[in-house]
């Protein structure tokens, strides 16, 4: 799965194209779960999250990031590991 083919589903049109204009190397993140579980999460996996978020504060907060990101010509690859940390959480939330 690739992350500009995500793109087009993404909630607002900010992110829509800025993960359609940015060629975002494929990466894997190693996440350890609470219960010590390691997980495997990719990039890609971790956008495809942002598919469902609907809180406008959060989104807001994402774009706020990604846009400060993007200025200072950081490694949007290390944000999304940061959030792969919250797919593991959330993961772990709804299996509990």
């Amino acid at each position: 799965m690739d992350i500009k083919d995500i793109a087009p589903r993404l909630p607002t049109e900010y992110l829509r194209y800025f993960f359609a204009e940015k060629d975002i190397a494929p990466r894997i993140f190693d996440k350890v779960g609470k219960d010590g579980t390691p997980h495997m999460i990719s990039n890609a996996v971790v956008v495809e999250h942002m598919v469902n978020l609907e809180d406008p504060e959060i989104l807001r907060n994402l774009e706020n990031t990604l846009r400060r990101i993007d200025f200072k010509n950081g490694d949007v690859n290390h944000f999304l590991e940061h959030l792969a940390g919250a797919v593991v959480a959330e993961y772990e939330r709804q299996a509990a």
